[in-house]
């Protein structure tokens, strides 16, 4: 067991792309935790998507060992956290479980929307914070200027900020020496009962779930008898150990300390990150760690599996998801068109994508995603207050009081030649100004009240196109408030179709049935009889086109003779498509829903 005064718990955050894996990768390898031979990119990014994306979408802990100068050896617990926004829940269940942060900001960026973020998130969990300057050997570095805004915001001194490079490991030594000599050691009583905290799990397929806990009291040791105060469950530890980052399975864990738990538990459910692990004859005195706030979905979707068999794998898949991402909501929705399926909440548009893309992956299944939506409140003419997660969910319009949809608070950093044209994006996605500050006479922060309907889907692209990828986006949620909103429902021959349907504001309503109709009169094969594509709201219609009938050669068989003849068989066929029409019912290919769903990527 280690001395607790030698122990050090720290998160590396930053804005999305400023070096945090590589920096994770150099400290690896300067601590002699991998052989040259096993090292690799992203060492601490264990899945395909985040090699191939080059993003952190995981938090990951690793345990190293520093021989500090002083001549002790110091162990130090490193948690690598992702940097998009999307999921700052994993970067706040990180912190939660350290003491101490490394603020890595890129020396050719500067500060970033993303890095203002993460700086109040670990100063409100009373983190004691060194700020890094990364990426000093590029051409276009400037950490002159970074290291001067990086202590104007955090209040320090020039001399706090460390500046390192990642990519040719220059000063990773001193930012070690520097994380033994400015964080505390972790607090806590060795000899008080038990308590962990789970700040992550996942399941493995042969030895069930595997808990990663911090010792915050007392020791965990393998073989004894343990219990999950939330669920109350009591269990053997059957393997206690730390990852370095191989897995290395030791007697027991110390106050301070940061490893893994193995109970043998299959039942995904039975097992909560947040949740506190005591010793199981001692859990009565015991006061339960104070855990996680829970994540709140800011995007809704529904997804189905193209083939109706694979329902009950879908609900195994997203259970043992749920387990590793314990931001994803679901429960079960049925829809006429799509079958049976989930609707899941998620943190934006990234973390639906990727969720989506494991799920394809990891569990083989082949899934349509519904057009995603934000979470509405509406008021009944009867007082009742319905919450709104999908189009479906709304109650007819006679029957609405008000509507009212989620806002956001909203920071942009820019520098202040795009000042402009970011105002005019901002204000066309019916922003609300805020307060306006200059970092420096070049960067500009910006503070707005946006609906979070209109930033969800390619807000952050268009910033990015029209400030050549110089602004930043950060959001938090901030209220509700009423707009006038509608929902549009697209009719198939006179029938609606589910899975079509949206709620949107008023003024974007014409523009969203126009585009879906034209777009599904090109999808949907035609029929023997012409298909009315309509778009509307409520009764009235606002767009149509129509599939016009395939049409077979009924006059084929004429060679010559009276025209009486050929108007016969022609209205023949005319009574029968009209018969056909009156029973039709319209076949949508499964490529269709794929295809039309993915209107906001036109």
């Amino acid at each position: 067991m280690n001395d607790q005064t030698r122990i050090r718990n720290f998160s590396i955050i930053a804005h999305i792309d400023h070096g945090k894996s590589t920096l994770a990768d150099r400290i690896l390898e300067k601590t002699g935790a991998i052989s040259e031979r096993e090292m690799r990119d992203q060492v601490l990014d264990s899945m395909d998507l985040e090699r191939e994306r080059g993003i952190t979408i995981k938090a990951q802990a690793v345990r190293i060992r520093h021989q500090h100068g002083g001549g002790h050896t110091y162990t130090l617990n490193l948690i690598d956290t992702p940097g998009h926004v999307d999921f700052s829940y994993e970067v706040s269940r990180s912190l939660a479980s350290c003491e101490g942060a490394l603020l890595v900001v890129d020396a050719s960026q500067g500060v970033e929307a993303q890095t203002l973020a993460n700086a109040y998130l670990a100063i409100e969990h009373g983190l004691e914070i060194i700020p890094v300057v990364n990426k000093i050997d590029l051409p276009a570095a400037d950490p002159d200027r970074v290291s001067e805004e990086l202590s104007t915001i955090l209040g320090g001194s020039l001399e706090d900020v460390i500046r390192v490079s990642a990519k040719t490991g220059e000063g990773v030594v001193e930012l070690l020496d520097a994380v033994v000599d400015r964080l505390p050691p972790p607090g806590g009583d060795p000899e008080a009962p038990l308590r962990a905290l789970v700040f992550d799990s996942y399941y493995d397929s042969y030895r069930g779930v595997i808990s990663y806990v911090r010792v915050v009291d007392g020791r965990l040791r393998q073989g004894e008898q343990v219990r999950f105060m939330a669920t109350r469950l009591d269990d053997g530890a059957d393997e206690v150990g730390v990852l370095t980052p191989a897995v290395v399975p030791v007697a027991q864990l110390g106050t301070g300390e940061v490893g893994y738990l193995i109970t043998g538990v299959k039942e995904i459910d039975l097992i909560r990150v947040g949740d506190t692990v005591t010793l199981a004859g001692s859990s009565g005195g015991v006061e339960a760690l104070a855990g996680y706030a829970e994540p709140k979905p800011m995007v809704f979707s529904g997804l189905f599996p193209t083939d109706g068999d694979d329902f009950e794998r879908l609900r195994e898949a997203l259970d043992k998801l749920r387990l590793n991402d314990a931001s994803l909501v679901y429960e079960a929705e049925t829809s006429r068109a799509l079958g049976f399926g989930f609707r899941c909440g998620f943190l934006g548009l990234l973390h639906m994508e990727i969720v989506r893309e494991r799920l394809e992956r990891e569990y083989d299944l082949d899934l349509v995603a519904t057009s995603p939506s934000v979470e509405y409140r509406a008021t009944t003419t009867s007082g009742e207050v319905l919450s709104v997660r999908s189009p479906q969910d709304l109650p007819h319009a006679a029957k609405v009081e008000k509507l009212e949809e989620p806002y956001v608070k909203v920071m942009i950093i820019t520098p202040s030649e795009y000042i402009g044209t970011v105002m005019e994006l901002v204000q066309a996605k019916r922003g609300e100004m805020g307060d306006m500050t200059y970092l420096t006479p070049e960067r500009v922060e910006l503070h707005y009240r946006v609906p979070l309907a209109e930033i969800v889907f390619d807000f952050f692209d268009q910033l990015k196109s029209r400030t050549r990828g110089y602004a930043s986006l950060d959001y938090e949620p901030a209220d509700y408030k009423a707009s006038d909103l509608v929902r549009v429902d697209i009719l198939l021959n006179g029938q609606p179709v589910d899975a079509f349907s949206a709620i949107v504001h008023k003024d974007r309503a014409h523009h969203f049935g126009r585009t879906m109709v034209k777009r599904l009169r090109d999808l949907i094969p035609r029929q023997l009889f012409d298909v009315p594509v309509q778009a509307a709201i409520g009764s009235r219609v606002i767009a149509r086109e129509t599939i016009k009938a395939k049409r077979k050669d009924v006059l084929a068989k004429c060679y010559g003779g009276d025209i009486t003849r050929k108007r016969k068989l022609l209205e023949r066929q005319k009574e029968g498509k009209r018969r056909m029409k009156m029973v039709g019912q319209v076949e949508v290919p499964q490529e269709a829903f794929v295809a039309a769903l993915r209107i906001d990527d036109a």
